[in-house]
């Protein structure tokens, strides 16, 4: 509701121009590596699936809420930390974002975005929403580590605006974050554009409807959607986490988030799916969509459990193609574990497809099974149509603290 009015001012203020339209070819594959993952449970970047990926989204780089400024969350595993092999071409760069550099060499089609915030540290952009200085640190900071880290771009993750004055202020945060990403290639001939800025966004009504989507579109090249929160330990009834159809009309989905967002002004190919690589317990219930007593354990917490970890013994699998949804049932404790299985990815592949959206994008990488024919990233990579996007990634960073 804001767009034609902040662009109009941001021109008048000599503001970036909204980003080039370019088409996309392929689909984009977009994968978190949490930086905690490294300590538990002792997920190392080297062991990132990046052959099935053009995105990886390394999580997570905190707002000094004094400042504005980004910084690192662990300084000790993003930059110090010296993994085997490190120390050899990678340009001086230790810790996770050296191996990531590492990678990047040798996948040339893999673009890496510090991602910026998260549930964790979501007070912290309180601040933003009130002081456009600290709104110009946090763009200027946050294109240094561009810079200094070797990667390929921003990806910011606000939980969530809360009002008018806060989706307006996401908006500028987006424009000042555009123009230090295109001032940084234009500094090294590059295009605008060649450095990207995405979103992660909500799935849940109360939460959308509060943003400026038309006003974000200027900034943004694509907005990774978070589609698997549909159910949980909140609600009173078991139910789908992350299905592609609602059960009954108003209900949530997939389909439901991404025809909103189109709706408002983003292109289908600017749109991609989340998916998780985890399921949600429900206890001592009788199936979806009835009662259940508590979450019971998890892999990491209660009621949460990573995809390698599915199905549990003596679960039995259930497919319901109609919605697009899965999961497993124990009859001897009543335990239902909605999650994706490699069916449904393959149906939500499909449904990309055919709705041409811009791909899919995964939490997280560590949750994911290694095992031939039974990773949901490999599955949700094969059945794409259109293949994979290809598009390199950046090695030139002459303005680097910690090149070698």
């Amino acid at each position: 509701m804001y767009a034609n009015q902040y662009q109009q001012q941001q021109q008048q203020q000599g503001g970036p121009p909204p980003i080039p339209q370019r088409p996309q070819q392929g689909k984009r594959s977009v994968g978190y590596f949490t930086n905690w993952s490294i300590y538990s449970p002792a997920y190392l970047p080297s062991q990132i699936p990046h052959q099935n990926l053009t995105h990886l989204n390394y999580a997570f780089a905190n707002v000094d809420p004094h400042t504005g400024g980004v910084v690192l969350s662990d300084s000790w595993a993003d930059v110090e930390i010296r993994h085997p092999g490190q120390g050899g071409d990678d340009g001086g760069l230790l810790g996770n974002f050296g191996v990531l550099r590492s990678l990047k060499r040798s996948n040339r089609n893999l673009k890496v975005l510090l991602s910026i915030g998260g549930w964790s540290y979501r007070d912290n952009f309180v601040p933003l929403g009130k002081d456009a200085g600290k709104r110009e640190k946090f763009a200027k900071s946050g294109v240094r580590l561009v810079e200094d880290l070797g990667l390929d771009g921003i990806q910011i993750d606000w939980e969530y605006p809360q009002n008018s004055s806060e989706a307006h202020a996401y908006v500028d945060l987006l424009a000042k974050c555009r123009r230090e990403l295109d001032e940084l290639a234009r500094s090294k001939g590059r295009s605008a554009g060649t450095y990207e800025l995405t979103v992660a966004v909500p799935s849940g009504r109360d939460n959308y409807a509060k943003l400026d989507i038309r006003g974000m579109s200027q900034y943004v090249d694509f907005w990774n959607l978070m589609t698997s929160q549909f159910a949980g330990s909140w609600d009173s009834v078991s139910g789908h986490q992350a299905n592609l159809y609602a059960a009954q009309p108003g209900g949530a989905s997939v389909d439901d988030a991404v025809r909103y967002y189109i709706q408002n002004g983003i292109r289908p190919d600017q749109v991609v799916v989340g998916v998780p690589l985890y399921g949600r317990a429900f206890m001592g219930t009788h199936g979806i969509g009835q009662p259940f007593n508590g979450t019971g354990e998890g892999s990491w917490e209660q009621g949460m459990w990573d995809y390698k970890a599915l199905p549990r013994q003596g679960a039995q699998v259930f497919e319901d193609e109609r919605l697009g949804a899965s999961w497993s049932f124990e009859p001897s404790n009543g335990r239902l574990v909605t999650y994706d299985t490699v069916p449904n990815i393959i149906r939500k592949a499909n449904y990309i497809t055919q709705q041409g959206l811009g791909g899919a994008m995964y939490w997280e990488l560590s949750g994911d099974k290694q095992i031939p024919g039974e990773s949901l990233i490999e599955a949700m990579a094969r059945t794409l149509g259109g293949g994979l996007q290809y598009e390199e990634n950046e090695l030139n960073y002459p303005g680097s603290s910690e090149s070698a």
